[in-house]
């Protein structure tokens, strides 16, 4: 299949190229019009209107050349060969497969506080301050202490 691709691709590039230059070597259709008041190459190789039809003829089957190796190349895409040998950058590599990690699971047990009701207090750190507040009677708010001592380095002022 290599092979047949190999050529099928340089088949394709010399029809693309020659079709490229019979089109342009053909004369447009206005050209006609001064050989028929006696400025045209009736004196040319192929006659009059002999380089005319042969430059569309060869144009034919240029193109027919270009489109039946764009279906060959089109059908060893499709039909790729089954040889164990692969040109491709990833040939022969194969990693197994990794399992994915674990999701995390919520701790349980007294790791995870409590959700505080309405009537109760915030919860501290302490794990018996929701056990204590009586039912049914709000308890006062639990402010944390300030910070004893310095906790912020002083900064000296700026000399002048």
């Amino acid at each position: 299949m290599q092979l047949l691709n190999s050529i099928l691709l340089t088949l394709q590039i010399i029809s693309s190229i020659l079709i490229i230059v019979l089109v342009l070597l053909q004369q447009g259709k206005g050209a006609d019009m001064g050989a028929a008041f006696g400025s045209g190459s009736a004196g040319s190789v192929f006659g009059s209107a002999g380089a005319a039809n042969f430059l569309s003829r060869m144009t034919k089957w240029a193109a027919i050349v270009f489109f039946v190796t764009t279906g060959g190349l089109a059908w060893v895409a499709h039909h790729p060969s089954s040889s164990p040998i692969e040109s491709g950058i990833m040939s022969g590599f194969s990693e197994p497969a990794k399992k994915a990690p674990a999701a995390p699971v919520a701790p349980t047990g007294t790791a995870v506080p409590n959700v505080p009701s309405k009537t109760s207090a915030p919860a501290t750190n302490a794990p018996a301050a929701s056990s204590a507040v009586p039912q049914g009677k709000a308890a006062a708010p639990v402010v944390p202490a300030a910070p004893t001592g310095d906790a912020v380095p002083s900064v000296p002022p700026a000399k002048k």
